[in-house]
């Protein structure tokens, strides 16, 4: 079975950390609510959900996928790139140590999750205002023993990489447009009627990626792309996370048991 771990809204989200976006109002409960509707969603799409208390001192701190990288074999614990919420890393390893060894990066460096895009056994890096080059570098050295290759992305025009395109699995990339740059000429005849489908060879995050980087990999654009005989698609009202610089992947670990066939996030 699945793991997902997540952690509560802290009382002090109103004053998280933002780039590139305005500061609005949150509504503290509406947030909690909409939160809780996702680990309900995690809970029925298999997963076993351990939701640990929010943390009054850390409006940040409920974004749980940007202090550690989870693997099959380890987990990565990351200095954040803002110094408000470094103190997430600690406490978060206390709860992933009973489930993995732990390893560290260290200050110069820094790095967050949100900037990691896996795919297979490749991690495409975000080089961002939040994840510097010392950062991914001792990324890459930490998780090379493993098997595992890290590719540096420059990223300008949003706060992380996967703030602009997310890995869905079956081989397919779904891409915020508004985010990406030259993107390429529709190409797969598989795609829904109106969608958008691209093989790699595009940009991400405002940035290049070669086609020889990646493995064969198509493009969504959109939710409304899915085919429904590869993708579920399932409602996730997160409207407060986008006033928090939130997306619905950083709210949890999601971790498999010993014996899983899923890979670890």
């Amino acid at each position: 079975m699945l793991t997902a771990i997540t952690r509560a809204v802290s009382p002090a989200i109103v004053h998280c950390e933002l780039s590139f976006i305005d500061r609005k109002p949150i509504d503290l409960a509406r947030a909690r609510q909409q939160h809780q509707a996702y680990e309900v969603l995690l809970a029925k799409l298999g997963a076993r959900v351990v939701s640990l208390p929010p943390e009054p001192h850390l409006p940040d701190s409920m974004f749980v996928e940007d202090p550690a990288i989870v693997l099959d074999e380890l987990a990565v614990i990351l200095p954040l790139g803002t110094e408000s919420r470094r103190r997430e890393a600690h406490l978060l390893a206390q709860e992933l140590s009973k489930h993995r060894k732990l390893a560290y990066v260290q200050l110069p460096g820094t790095l967050e999750g949100g900037d990691v895009l896996r795919i297979g056994r490749k991690f495409f890096v975000g080089l961002t205002k939040r994840s510097n080059a010392e950062g991914i570098r001792q990324f890459a050295e930490i998780i090379k023993p493993h098997g595992y290759e890290v590719i540096s992305v420059p990223v300008t025009g949003c706060l992380h990489l996967k703030s602009a395109v997310t890995f869905l699995g079956d081989n397919t990339l779904l891409a915020n447009r508004a985010k990406c740059a030259h993107a390429p000429p529709a190409c797969d005849e598989a795609a829904a009627p109106g969608s958008t489908l691209h093989r790699l060879g595009a940009t991400t995050g405002l940035t290049w990626i070669p086609r020889n980087l990646m493995p064969p990999t198509r493009w969504l654009s959109a939710a409304r792309s899915f085919s429904p005989r590869r993708f579920r698609k399932r409602a996730d009202a997160s409207a407060r996370w986008i006033f928090a610089s939130g997306r619905s992947t950083s709210r949890s670990f999601r971790k498999p048991n010993p014996g899983s066939p899923v890979p670890a996030c």
